[in-house]
């Protein structure tokens, strides 16, 4: 059962997997290439780690999908449940030191995230959200507000479309061009999906490859702010074949 206790507890998670990354964001650190040329720093393992005990010890026990231990995935448990994790989302935006990377735990429920914390620890903000209790944004003081989409723009508005920092995509201009008018948002991780839920942003063209960690935690605020994130053929995006692990095109709608 999803309450307030639990989103507390897989926030506080997120948190100390934070404050571990940044231990290493503060100093000299040494890059690796994983086999799909991705890079890999001591922070990811870190907080993988980190997050891996934290959710062995919450009472809800669950099988445990994690970007940097993909083969221990034992899959999905008789409720169609398990816990989705990216110890550190945009590595690429870690190692170029600009603060947009995150933490992102989900909990999946029958393909669809029903949990979501997504932390940004450098620039100390959490977006928070589950089934029943909502969606927030906490900031550096702590303080916690109730987030929303923005609502689909009148006509004469100019579309604000988030894009990715680091993966430009060849199919995106086209896809621009039928939507109309628009300004560029670059942003870094799922901190994408995140200006969606806060209403910052319209839509979130991903025409390009991620994985089902890159967005199960962002998804869950979205869905919980009142937005969408589905495939190209308006089906919302789902997470029940955790074995295939990468997401087809989507789209973050706010509205």
């Amino acid at each position: 059962m999803i309450d307030q206790t639990l989103l507390n507890d897989v926030e506080q998670i997120a948190r100390n997997a934070g404050s571990a990354i940044m231990k290493v964001y503060a100093r000299e650190f040494s890059v690796e290439e994983k086999e799909d040329k991705s890079p890999l720093t001591e922070a990811d393992k870190a907080a993988h780690e980190i997050i891996m005990r934290g959710l062995e010890s919450l009472s809800l026990q669950l099988p445990i999908l994690s970007e940097e231990d993909a083969e221990a995935f034992t899959g999905v448990d008789s409720d169609g449940r398990y816990w989705l994790v990216d110890p550190l989302d945009g590595t690429k935006e870690f190692i170029k030191r600009n603060g947009e990377f995150t933490v992102n735990i989900a909990l999946i429920e029958n393909g669809k995230p029903v949990l979501g914390v997504v932390t940004a620890p450098a620039l100390d903000v959490a977006y928070v959200a589950a089934e029943g209790i909502g969606a927030f944004k906490i900031d550096a003081d702590g303080q916690r507000e109730a987030i929303q989409v923005a609502g689909q723009p009148d006509p004469q508005t100019i579309w604000r479309v988030v894009g990715s920092r680091s993966h430009p995509s060849p199919d995106l201009a086209e896809w621009l061009e039928q939507l109309g008018e628009h300004e560029m948002l670059p942003m870094g991780s799922s901190l994408k999906l995140c200006l969606i839920a806060e209403g910052k942003a319209d839509v979130y063209p991903r025409l390009g490859p991620t994985c089902l960690w890159d967005t199960g935690a962002a998804h869950a605020v979205v869905i919980q702010a009142g937005g969408r994130v589905e495939t190209l053929e308006s089906v919302p995006l789902s997470y029940a074949t955790p074995s295939e692990k990468l997401n087809p095109y989507f789209i973050v709608w706010g509205h």
